[in-house]
């Protein structure tokens, strides 16, 4: 029970990793709460989180809509308690291709959910996060830290996404609020599918199975920890 008495909030919280985290750290003792933009799958991922005796607030959100946000998070604080860890999972693939071939819209999209999205949740969150000494964690990618080719606007987006917890972490941290990410690695989602669709999902761990240090990060063991980028297939067992 690592995070017994801990309030966790996840974006995108209504499939693949986020649902995961969201089973595991209501596992590990937190009350949850998730947002996703479709009310059966929150509901669905709420049920399950409840079955293995957890709590769930789902509520239908954009995380791209400031108001939504601030209602998401006004509402979790107000039925779950101060509000201890935010993950910034929520994102949206978009195209495989050159930027010489690149949509506009499909690139403005990707932009705005993975990383204005998590630009809008940081931002309302940290006077939360103050209360508590609490923990913001992006979620990244392996392109997270680097360019590659053909993988456009998600490359981009999760590049921004790293640059703004490194820069985060240093403007928080005499609040006592803590700001990592997180590369999950290979894990056998939809989005995965969508970018490699010639693999084979079943030789890809299921999403439970990266959810180690997420739960480190959330909980009072990583205090000292901010600024940090973390790979899951990495995680020294020792620090678990």
């Amino acid at each position: 029970m690592q995070l017994e008495g801990k309030v966790a909030l996840i974006t995108g919280g209504s499939a693949g990793l986020g649902s995961a985290l969201a089973r595991r750290f209501a596992e590990e003792g937190a009350a949850v709460s998730i947002c996703g933009r479709r009310e059966d799958p929150v509901k669905a991922t709420c049920a399950e989180v409840e079955s293995v005796g957890g709590r769930c607030l789902g509520v239908v959100a954009d995380v791209t809509d400031p108001d939504d946000v601030a209602r998401w998070l006004s509402l979790a604080k107000s039925e779950l308690g101060p509000i201890d860890v935010l993950v910034n999972n929520a994102s949206v693939l978009g195209d495989r291709i050159a930027i010489e071939h690149y949509d506009l819209d499909t690139w403005r999209d990707v932009i705005e959910v993975n990383l204005t999205g998590a630009f809008v949740c940081a931002k309302t969150v940290v006077p939360y996060l103050r209360e508590t000494g609490g923990s913001l964690i992006n979620v990244s990618s392996g392109v997270g830290d680097h360019g590659r080719p053909l993988w456009g606007a998600y490359c981009v987006s999760k590049n921004g996404l790293e640059a703004m917890s490194e820069l985060m972490a240093g403007e928080v941290s005499e609040d006592g609020v803590r700001v990592n990410a997180v590369d999950p690695g290979s894990m056998r989602t939809a989005m995965r599918a969508a970018a490699y669709p010639e693999e084979d999902p079943l030789t890809l761990p299921e999403p439970y199975g990266v959810t180690d240090v997420f739960v480190y990060l959330a909980s009072d063991r990583s205090k000292e920890i901010s600024g940090e980028r973390f790979r899951a297939k990495e995680f020294d067992i020792a620090v678990r």
